[in-house]
């Protein structure tokens, strides 16, 4: 396995210096809207550009110091970029806010004034898309978002910068939180990293989903009822869903509470899962935006250095389990691939 000097530089730039990525997400839009005017009690058009703005520079500044790397959006976060910490290396994502709901398949779309090679220009030292993705859709609108990736990866090859691929599952008409669909959730989730994890991509880094919902985990503290999977079954999804990457894959948090997303770094690492990170956002600065909405930003900063610090440490504490990217190549360091 070789990898281009640019590509090596950027995926050094977002690690830690074991060659783990402990990296924060600050790249959400529409959602962050939505809650952050839910919480003020206004509509959604009440949210101004300013304030998504001042909103992510204060979870930058507030929590870099403790990331190898922050994820920001082109629209709203390059303000943002400029406060973070030496430290943290810079991940930009590429796609729209959302998809399209104006047809089935929640096809995605990218940023239209943007382009990979602007990215870098802007400071990015990785490419970063959001796919929503099922194997179980229909060939069509699969062969769809096969090209769609294709081109991406074929654009950061380009550019010679590391391209992150964050697949999100979903089933059309299920409740993705619900019991139906964890019991999906491991095929789900291990076939997307298997189809994504072939060369044709040219993805870098799978920013990845745990493949069970730990809220139906027997024993597990996020488990308050109903059970899909025993802890040794879920253990085993883990080690399926790892064992059939090419590519070296990190956690996503996927909206959890950091407790809950502690807890899946656990289990994986119980696994013996050889994951190389996260990429983790809202399990460390959900719970500041009813803060920020009702009393502002400096409320918003003194929580973070408060809370939201004693979060990313928590998360960070759950990466000594990591493995260097590197080492998913059999190499004992980034140089030894060029």
């Amino acid at each position: 396995m070789r990898i281009g000097p640019g590509k090596q530089q950027g995926l050094q730039a977002v690690s830690d210096s074991r060659g783990v990525i402990a990296a924060a997400a600050m790249d959400q839009r529409g959602s962050l809207k939505s809650a952050i005017a839910k919480d003020k009690g206004v509509d959604k058009s009440a949210v101004t550009p300013q304030m998504l703005e001042e909103f992510k520079s204060a979870v930058v500044r507030v929590l870099t110091p403790f990331a190898s790397a922050i994820l920001l959006d082109p629209e709203y976060g390059l303000p943002a970029a400029k406060a973070r910490a030496k430290n943290a290396g810079l991940l930009l994502a590429y796609e729209n806010s959302g998809y399209d709901n104006s047809r089935p398949g929640r096809l995605p779309d990218l940023l239209d004034v943007w382009s990979v090679r602007r990215l870098v220009a802007a400071g990015a030292d990785c490419i970063k898309i959001l796919l929503y993705y099922t194997p179980f859709d229909p060939p069509h609108i699969n062969e769809i978002k096969h090209a769609w990736v294709e081109r991406i990866g074929a654009e950061c090859a380009a550019a010679d910068v590391p391209f992150f691929l964050e697949l999100v599952g979903y089933e059309e008409g299920t409740d993705e939180k619900g019991l139906d669909y964890a019991h999906k959730k491991p095929e789900i989730v291990t076939r997307s990293m298997e189809e994504f994890s072939k060369a044709q991509y040219g993805v870098d880094v799978l920013k990845v989903e745990a493949p069970v919902n730990m809220a139906f985990v027997v024993g597990c503290r996020a488990c308050k009822g109903n059970a899909a999977y025993t802890r040794d079954q879920a253990k085993d999804h883990f080690r399926r869903a790892a064992s059939v990457s090419r590519k070296p894959f990190i956690y996503l948090s996927a909206g959890v509470s950091n407790d809950v997303f502690t807890e899946t770094l656990e289990l994986a690492a119980e696994a013996g899962v050889k994951f190389s990170g996260v990429l983790c956002g809202r399990a460390t600065w959900k719970d500041g935006i009813p803060v920020y909405a009702k009393q502002g930003v400096k409320a918003l900063e003194d929580w973070l250095a408060d809370q939201g610090v004693k979060n990313i440490r928590n998360v960070n504490d759950r990466l000594k389990a990591a493995s260097p990217w590197f080492s998913f190549y059999g190499a004992a360091s980034a140089s030894a691939l060029s």
